[in-house]
């Protein structure tokens, strides 16, 4: 089958995601069109205008059986401005929706963002979510917004868009599950990259040692992160904290307060560059943390999981759909509750809960994919040779890859 993917806004997961899709279907003819994840406002914009002409535009009008685009490309805009691909059945991936995304207190709310998700969401043939809690808040959040409209509003649109919506969550590389089930627990690889003005004594086995990894930005919950480290403090809990993940020009307070009010308690600080360096540091903690308010599925969490981390995680957004309510905590008390009952667990050598997230593999979703994209381009095709759903002539679907085999190969 002759795909074409778009990203409009090709941030690390994206990325991840796109790379996993097309490595599971090896027989089918990609192409892909990315944009780098910057200047956002800008990019969510102008990336029908940056494809539709050029080089891009050329690509765009090669004949695609099937065109899987990013929530962020404004596909209405660019079906209009490329009609050739007027035709073609488009799949949306939402990774995210600008209705649940939290609002900084010094950030202006445009709804160019929300307007553009509907606007691409009524555009698309097959809407895939990662998770029930994006699905839900984008469709509640635009029939909120559309409330708000002064007149002329038409009837159906959130309707339309849950017809054609369904949960389908980013699958995690199959490498990971070989990777954890294969590697040993070797301390003395993990700390190897510890920060040098954190703490340089022994990793003591009875110390309870904290993993926690996103952008160091506000919506990842610097604030309620600082509030758990000065509780557990409170309480003279025994821990240790890995505060890694990427940083930013403009980086919350938070992060520079927990740096130099628990640096004898921090071992890895920033971003840690090599994957099995970061792997490592997973397989040798104990409990991976977030403390976000804006997450809709949690990769980095799932990722720790199969690394055998506890996950301690909020119980709102996408995480009650994927943690037992054992491991989710209402608020920064109940956090603080939680970690310490995990460290006395581990003060004892008890073994801790674990979260198993094997039908999350690449291995076991490759069919869900498979039969979603055939189902609609089967669908599509058919409506647009014949006029009627369903009813196209024997050989009229383009060739569709059905091979199925069981490998632990991520390629396939």
């Amino acid at each position: 089958m002759k795909t074409l993917l778009l990203s409009a806004y090709d941030a690390h997961s994206h990325k991840r995601w796109r790379k996993g899709l097309i490595d599971a279907f090896p027989k089918w003819q990609w192409a892909v069109l990315a944009l780098p994840p910057r200047y956002f406002s800008w990019r969510i914009r102008g990336n029908s205008l940056t494809w539709a002409r050029g080089e891009a535009a050329r690509t765009l009008r090669q004949g695609w059986d099937l065109i899987i685009a990013t929530s962020m490309t404004d596909l209405s805009a660019l079906r209009g401005l490329v009609p050739e691909i007027a035709g073609v059945p488009v799949v949306v991936y939402f990774h995210e929706n600008q209705f649940a995304y939290p609002a900084s207190t010094d950030t202006f709310r445009s709804i160019e963002p929300q307007l553009l998700n509907i606007y691409t969401a009524l555009a698309g043939n097959l809407l895939l979510f990662n998770s029930e809690f994006n699905r839900r808040t984008l469709i509640d959040g635009a029939a909120r917004l559309l409330k708000r409209f002064p007149d002329c509003v038409p009837a159906g649109v959130c309707e339309e868009m849950e017809r054609k919506s369904r949960v389908l969550p980013v699958p995690l590389e199959d490498s990971l599950f070989i990777a954890t089930r294969d590697a040993p627990r070797d301390s003395s690889v993990a700390w190897k990259h510890r920060w040098a003005q954190g703490y340089q004594g022994a990793v003591s086995a009875g110390v309870l040692v904290i993993s926690w990894a996103a952008r160091w930005e506000y919506d990842k919950g610097p604030d309620r992160l600082l509030c758990i480290l000065q509780g557990l403090k409170a309480k003279g809990v025994d821990f240790l904290l890995n505060l890694m993940g990427q940083s930013f020009r403009s980086c919350p307070e938070a992060f520079k307060r927990i740096q130099r009010d628990f640096a004898q308690h921090l071992l890895a600080v920033g971003y840690v560059q090599d994957a099995e360096t970061y792997r490592d540091t997973l397989r040798n903690s104990h409990v991976f943390l977030s403390t976000a308010y804006h997450e809709f599925q949690g990769l980095a969490v799932m990722e720790a999981a199969i690394a055998g981390c506890t996950p301690l995680v909020p119980d709102e957004q996408c995480y009650p759909e994927y943690y037992p309510e054992s491991l989710r905590y209402t608020g920064v008390a109940d956090a603080v509750v939680k970690l310490a009952s995990l460290a006395a667990q581990v003060r004892e050598h008890s073994p801790l809960p674990r979260v198993e997230f094997e039908t999350f593999s690449w291995k076991q979703q490759r069919r869900a994919y498979e039969d979603s994209l055939n189902r609609l381009v089967r669908k599509e095709y058919s409506a647009n040779k014949t006029g009627v759903l369903g009813t196209s002539a024997e050989g009229s679907v383009p060739p569709i890859d059905t091979d199925r085999r069981e490998t632990n190969n991520p390629a396939q």
